[in-house]
């Protein structure tokens, strides 16, 4: 027996990790803390004696790092569920067959591309990417507001438009759709010189909070951010206004990047996992974001709530977004070196 002890004690000092019991689920969440915490909570409420163990990201790796710990953790998962505030690092994770393929809660109608073939994750919640502009800077008439993403490399605009750097996040994930997707920037754009020119006339800043801060405070007349970051800055009656981008005849549209959903191959808490999945992807709590200060856009079909912010008429890129994971370390590499110079 006491050898028995002696050998447990060694497996748990090695793992590093103590074994949690069924009722706990360990979650790592790159969605900001201020908009999962009170779900999370909320969760835990109304399951007594469950417990969710948070691991969030850091601003300056955003999904990253997460995602990086998920692949390091392979051989022995320390973690349940992945909730992700992008799709590209998900579906990569997915191809690396650490996602389990399961059978979601959802109407069979779901949106198109937001859901996996294999069951191994769910879209939900959208963010979308737009221009913010400074209509102290630019004036209220929108004809002289940009209108197109690929507007970041103009001359006319240089030194006066922003963008996140773009190795983390929904920008990393932006500029690899623009990267993969065939005229996304127009007919006569190459993403791969395109991204160059962007880097020597745009300002690059830390991330897309930064970027709606500064064209809300004027020290740029406009920026590519997320409409959570940017309809903040519009609320607190900051002089900005928010440019659905590229929606001109034969436009690309505008990106809608969903947060998704998934339980870790092989977790340690498989039964814990799917209930906390299975309520994450409700439409009660798709709803609370939606009307959160994050103003999320709700994917689940029947849905009665909408985002405050208006997109009537506003037409929604269609996007591959598998084929953009395959060329992400292609398009990684040529942003290291366009941006790391």
């Amino acid at each position: 027996m006491w050898i028995r002890l002696v050998g447990c004690v060694l497996a748990i000092g090695l793992s590093g990790c103590v074994s949690r019991k069924e009722d706990a689920a360990v979650l790592y969440c790159a969605s900001d803390r201020e908009y999962a915490a009170p779900i999370l909570d909320a969760y835990e409420r109304a399951n007594p004696g469950t417990e969710v163990v948070r691991q969030f990201d850091v601003e300056a790796s955003k999904t990253l790092g997460l995602v990086t710990r998920i692949e390091q953790e392979k051989s022995q998962p320390r973690c349940d569920v992945f909730w992700n505030n992008e799709i590209l690092h998900t579906i990569r994770l997915q191809k690396q067959g650490l996602l389990q393929p399961r059978r979601w809660s959802i109407p069979s109608d779901w949106p198109k591309g937001y859901r996996a073939n294999d069951g191994t994750w769910i879209g939900f919640a959208a963010r979308a990417r737009v221009l913010l502009v400074n209509t102290e800077k630019l004036g209220v008439d929108p004809k002289g507001w940009p209108s197109r993403v690929s507007e970041l490399a103009d001359e006319p605009w240089k030194g006066k438009c922003g963008l996140a750097f773009p190795i983390y996040g929904t920008t990393a994930t932006h500029m690899a759709v623009l990267a993969t997707t065939k005229n996304a920037l127009g007919d006569s754009k190459n993403w791969d010189s395109w991204i160059a020119e962007v880097k020597s006339n745009g300002v690059v800043l830390a991330g897309n909070k930064q970027v709606a801060l500064a064209v809300a405070s004027g020290e740029l007349d406009w920026g590519l951010t997320d409409t959570d970051d940017a309809i903040i800055e519009k609320e607190n009656g900051k002089p900005v206004a928010l440019v659905f981008p590229d929606q001109h005849e034969g436009g690309f549209g505008t990106l809608f990047l969903p947060n998704t959903l998934a339980v870790i191959n092989k977790a340690p808490h498989p039964i814990a996992a799917g209930s906390l999945v299975d309520y994450l992807s409700s439409e009660k709590i798709e709803s609370r974001l939606t009307l959160s200060s994050s103003a999320h856009f709700p994917l689940w079909p029947t849905s009665k709530e909408k985002s405050r912010v208006q997109i009537d008429g506003v037409r929604w890129a269609e996007v591959d977004f598998e084929r953009t994971a395959d060329s992400w370390e292609k398009t990684r590499d040529r942003l290291l070196q366009v941006f790391q110079q």
